[in-house]
Order: structure tokens, then sequence, then C-alpha cells
């Protein structure tokens, strides 16, 4: 289905919902005067801005009303320019992004969104389904990856899971800290030192994703525990956005060029972090 097919037949499901809501008479049940998405969100993050980069305007219009039903504040850009504008004026908590756009892309864009702000969460919703996109997309700083056609019930769970993540980063203890075994993670500045001499500068998912197994170290920790400490929430799209992190990960870690890794995935379980290489674990003792 087109994305402007797609948008059609959703905005008629919803004004058809909107019509068969008018139609109706007599007292409504109590608790039942919103709708389900907007009962859900009554939880004090109404006044969260969320910024809305697409340059199909009905779609952008739909996506506005989406949001703004689940109580969020939307910040409409239908371009690049539109969008850093209202990144520096409206201070939004979350940034739903598509990468077609003009005069220059989405990957651009969020590129540029992340030397501005770096840890602003970025959700690419697009039709772009190929890997090669997906993983460029993760690799220039986008934290979620959607493929349109979407459910709009998935796209608000998955920016209340962004905002909540953003305000508990916020509110972290004064730990700036964490180490296990060869690894040192700056847990203020994303910053990864590895046996004391390799940097390594981490995108969000990256640096969730190894603060949950270093607090795990040298143990199996499940993937759906994985899925839902880094981007909120366990589906197929978080998931598949898993395995590229964990990809791209281990290439900046060099991990496996020596024969063993240091990331190491258990088949059906999740995945297990080593603190030490294989030629330390095997050295004989004294």
């Amino acid at each position: 289905m087109s994305c402007r097919l797609f948008t059609r037949a959703l905005g008629h499901r919803l004004v058809c919902s909107a019509i068969t809501r008018k139609r109706r008479v007599g007292p409504r049940p109590r608790g039942r005067g919103k709708s389900s998405v907007q009962r859900a969100n009554n939880n004090g993050m109404s006044s969260s801005r969320v910024l809305l980069v697409d340059d199909e305007r009905d779609l952008l219009e739909l996506l506005a009303f989406v949001v703004e039903q689940a109580g969020f504040v939307p910040i409409k850009a239908a371009n690049p320019t539109e969008a850093l504008e209202a990144l520096e004026k409206e201070d939004p908590a979350v940034a739903v992004v598509d990468l077609n756009l003009r005069p220059w892309s989405g990957f651009d864009l969020i590129a540029e969104i992340r030397k501005r702000n770096p840890k602003l969460p970025i959700t690419v919703l697009t039709a772009r389904a190929g890997e090669d996109d997906k993983v460029r997309a993760l690799d220039t700083g986008a934290d979620d990856y959607v493929v349109k056609p979407f459910a709009h019930r998935e796209l608000v769970a998955r920016i209340r899971a962004q905002v909540r993540r953003a305000e508990l980063e916020r509110g972290t203890s004064g730990e700036s800290t964490l180490a296990a075994g060869i690894f040192q993670l700056d847990l203020r500045e994303r910053l990864l030192v590895v046996d004391g001499e390799l940097e390594l500068r981490l995108t969000g998912t990256e640096f969730r994703l190894l603060e949950c197994l270093m607090r795990n170290a040298d143990s199996v920790v499940g993937t759906n525990m994985l899925a839902r400490y880094v981007w909120g929430y366990n589906d197929p799209p978080a998931r598949e956005a898993m395995r590229v992190t964990v990809y791209r990960l281990r290439r900046k870690l060099g991990d496996g060029r020596s024969g063993s890794r240091l990331i190491e995935t258990v088949p059906g379980v999740g995945l297990r972090l080593r603190t030490v290489r294989a030629e330390q674990a095997t050295e004989p003792s004294l």
C-alpha cells in the first residue's frame, strides 16, 4: 500500500470513528469519555512536545492528529529547515523523522539533530524497509525505526516509551562511570574506554544496550529484557533494531576479529558480555 493510500485509509477510519461517537445517545459509561489512547496517556507526559518531520502534508496532518489525541503537543515540519528551526525554538522531547525529505535527506537531518542535541530520542518513520537503510539510519544516530504503513497505537506507544526513558535519563543519580572488566563507560558523555586505551563514542541505543550488558556482566541477558531496557517495548521492530545495534556495536569493538566474541549470542535466550578477552581468560595461573 502506498503512503498516500495508507494515509487516506487511516484517515477514513479515524473520521468514521469520530462520526460513530457523535451518533451515540444517552449518558456515556463512566471512564469512556476519551479514547483508549488518551486514557492511557494521562500520566504526566501530556505537555511533552513531539517534532514530526514529513514532506507529505496529508500524512503530517494525520500524524499530528494522532499525537495530539494521545495527549502530546505536535510540532509539524515539512522539511529539514523547518525541523531545525523547531528544534531550537520548541525543545521537543522526541523527534519522528521521515527519510525521504528535500532538499536534503532524513539521514542528513538526523546527523544534524545529533550534533545539536546528542540525547534527543529520534524515531525514523519511513516506507523504506531495506536493511541498508535501517543500518545507516541507526548508525547515523536514530534510536528506533518504524516502517510504513504503521498502526497509530504502535507509534504512540513508541513515542511514550521514548519520552519516559528520556525523563528517566535526566533524573539519573550522580553515578558518572560504570566499570566491568576491560570496559569503562562514561554515563554522562556516552564514551566507552576499552582496555584503558581505545575510546569509542556511542549512539544512544548502543550506549543503553552496552550499559544493560555491563550491569549484568558475564551473565546472559534475555532478549526481552534487553529490548524493554533499550527501547521500552518488546516487539518485532524493536528486536530488529536490536539486531542491527548489536552488529554496529560489535563492529566498533572489533569484536570477533581474533576468533572470539566479547558480545556473545546465546541462541534462543539473549546476549552475554564477556569482560575479559579470551586470551586473558585462558592464561595459566602461576
